[in-house]
C-alpha cells in the first residue's frame, strides 16, 4: 500500500490563477507591513513615555537644586541674625542695630541677586496696580496722592508685582479739620 504525504493546510487554498495568487501575494505583504507599523509605533509610544518621565524628574531635579541653592545663600543671613541676637543679649544696642541693618542689607542682596528688587517710594504718586493704601494721610507740602509713609516694603521681579506695598496715601481733598473730628 502506498502512503501519500500530506502538505499541512495552508491559510490560502491552492489556487493556480495567477490575479488571485497575486492578490494573495499582496494581502500578505499589507499585513507583514501592518505588522511592523504596529511594532514602530509601539516602540515610538513606549519612547514617547520615557522621554515624559525623564522630562519630568529633570525640571524636578533642577528645582529641588534651585531651592537647595538658595537655601544655602540664605543661611549666611540666618548666621548674621543668630549673631545679632547675642549680641543683643548682651544688652550693646549699638552692635545690635549694627548687626540686623547688615542682615537686612545681606537680604537685600540676595533678593536683588535673585532679580527681585524694591524701590524708594515715599514722595512718588500712588499707584494701584503697583501699591495697596492702607489709609489717608494729609499732608499740605506733598502733592495729592502721593504716598506718605511705606507701613510695608513690596518687591517686584522684573515687571511682575511679587508684593504690593502697603502705603499710606495723601488726600488733599479732605479738609484737615474734619480729619481729625474738629
Amino acid at each position: 500500500m502506498k502512503t501519500e504525504t500530506q502538505d499541512p493546510p495552508s491559510s490560502r487554498p491552492d489556487v493556480d490563477d495567477p490575479a488571485i495568487e497575486a492578490t494573495y501575494s499582496e494581502s500578505d505583504a499589507l499585513r507583514k507591513e501592518l505588522a511592523e507599523q504596529k511594532d514602530i509605533h509601539l516602540r515610538l509610544a513606549a519612547d514617547f513615555d520615557n522621554f515624559k518621565k525623564r522630562s519630568r524628574q529633570e525640571a524636578e531635579a533642577r528645582a529641588a537644586a534651585q531651592k537647595e541653592s538658595f537655601i544655602v545663600e540664605l543661611l549666611p543671613v540666618i548666621d548674621n541674625l543668630e549673631r545679632a541676637l547675642a549680641a543683643g543679649a548682651s544688652r550693646n544696642s549699638a552692635q545690635f542695630h549694627q548687626g540686623v541693618e547688615m542682615t537686612s542689607k545681606q537680604l537685600q542682596q540676595l533678593l536683588r541677586q535673585h532679580g527681585v528688587e524694591s524701590e524708594e517710594i515715599v514722595g512718588k504718586l500712588f499707584d494701584p496696580h503697583q501699591h495697596e493704601a492702607l489709609s489717608q494721610g494729609h499732608d499740605p507740602a506733598q502733592p495729592d496722592h502721593a504716598i506718605l509713609q511705606v507701613i510695608q516694603r513690596g518687591y517686584r521681579k522684573g515687571t511682575k508685582i511679587v508684593r504690593p506695598a502697603k502705603v499710606i496715601v495723601n488726600d488733599l481733598t479732605a479738609s484737615k479739620p474734619a480729619r481729625n473730628g474738629r
